[in-house]
């Protein structure tokens, strides 16, 4: 592969901002930023497009940063998706292999998951993702790499991730329009899981929870792999505005509060603390309690993650999950949030934000760029893995910037099945 083909481009599109990067990368799984972008975002409301007009305008915005940084001129790009729209479901594949042969493929492991992916689903939603999550080599369950192992009966359970096609193609309209083809969409928490969680987390079973905006993504990760995702339409936005709507703050002034001073856990905020503010109906500047500020945020905290600990448990994973939940996102920052969770799902939790990256890594070491930097490391692991994702990709014309064509898919087949159900 060429050194063209080793950039790759990923744009998180959310609800606050944009962010796009240029990354170069190398084939000893680390990223060099080359290029950056940043951008409020318009015309997005909960992970979806709401104008059209206004989202183009910040994609461009973003992605005209990112090429004065970088020196490239991009062309296309892997795209976050996020939004109530996205929902899951595991289903079953089956395929027999070649009695000449008698062991098993690349090629079947791509037939088995392709008859996985044959769902009955509505005209209006599309398969994002298929992810294998276990296989069956005649009646023998567990196994995690079938390469190479002799069976006439080759099954798998995938997990079958689907959007709204209206809400894909309306995101694709705007990257469309601001200059950019879409390489692959890719469900934000698995890109935040890319650079969030540890190998040691995915393989004990861990929770990544990334605090967006206007979501909360989750994804839950059980011997390293994928079993169960969902998206929470409540994010640090509901914060803000409960701020401003207890103190009759404007929005943009509830922001810096909760940016400045927000604490989720009021105990560990000196109650005599005081904060100088704008009210609404003001002429002079007033002040108040920040303990009291942290009441307000500690109520939609807990709720955010109370909300999760139900998720989980409609999953059925709740008791597998030895690793705890890992925290990503831009909410994430908010001092006390980790606590927070700990203390409402009874897990252990940390904070993740990107590591092994160099380059223009000053902003980016934060857990806010989760999402745009995992975006990076899924392009390299579809560069040697494409069947981590059996979704074609979008028609190709994009010119220097965009991401090359992964290699063929029976000689990489093996180094992915290796990376994602280690043995």
């Amino acid at each position: 592969m060429s050194s063209e083909q080793r950039i790759a481009v990923g744009i998180d599109i959310g609800t606050t901002k944009v962010c796009t990067l240029v990354g170069e990368l190398s084939d000893k799984d680390r990223i060099r930023i080359i290029g950056l972008g940043l951008e409020p975002a318009q015309g997005m409301h909960k992970g979806t497009v709401v104008d059209v007009a206004q989202a183009t305008e910040a994609i461009r915005a973003a992605k005209r940063q990112a090429e004065r940084t970088s020196g490239y001129e991009i062309g296309r790009a892997y795209i976050s998706v996020a939004g109530k729209h996205i929902s899951s479901l595991n289903s079953k594949g089956v395929t027999g292999l070649n009695p000449s042969r008698g062991v098993v493929t690349p090629e079947e492991i791509e037939r088995a998951l392709e008859a996985a992916r044959a769902v009955a689903l509505p005209h209006n939603r599309e398969v994002l993702h298929v992810i294998p999550r276990t296989f069956t080599l005649d009646g023998q369950e567990g196994i995690r790499n079938p390469l190479g192992l002799h069976a006439y009966r080759l099954e798998v359970e995938a997990h079958i991730i689907t959007a709204a096609s209206s809400s894909l193609r309306n995101l694709e309209t705007c990257v469309n329009d601001s200059g950019l083809a879409v390489d692959r969409f890719v469900l934000n928490q698995l890109a935040s899981g890319e650079v969030a969680l540890t190998e040691a987390e995915r393989e004990s079973g861990v929770a990544v929870i990334d605090i967006g905006g206007g979501t909360t993504d989750l994804a839950i990760f059980i011997e390293g792999t994928v079993w169960h995702t969902a998206v929470i339409e409540v994010g640090g936005n509901h914060i803000t505005s409960d701020i401003a709507h207890v103190l009759h703050l404007p929005l943009a002034e509830s922001e810096r509060i909760k940016v400045d001073y927000g604490n989720a856990n009021p105990d560990n905020v000196n109650r005599d603390m005081l904060i100088t503010v704008q009210p609404f109906g003001e002429e002079m500047p007033t002040q108040l309690l920040a303990h009291d500020v942290a009441r307000i945020i500690e109520a939609r905290v807990d709720e955010i993650f109370t909300l999760v600990m139900q998720e989980i448990k409609r999953s059925g994973y709740d008791g597998l999950l030895p690793a705890g939940i890992v925290l990503t996102g831009g909410t994430a920052l908010l001092k006390g949030i980790r606590q927070s969770a700990s203390k409402i799902m009874r897990l252990p939790a940390r904070t993740a934000q990107p590591e092994d990256i160099t380059g223009l890594v000053d902003k980016l070491q934060s857990p806010a760029y989760s999402t745009g930097v995992g975006l990076l490391r899924f392009a390299q692991r579809i560069d040697t893995a494409p069947i981590v994702d059996t979704t074609p990709r979008r028609p190709r014309g994009g010119r220097r910037g965009g991401s090359g064509e992964g290699p063929d898919i029976g000689k990489t087949i093996g180094d992915f099945l290796g990376r994602l159900l280690p043995d």
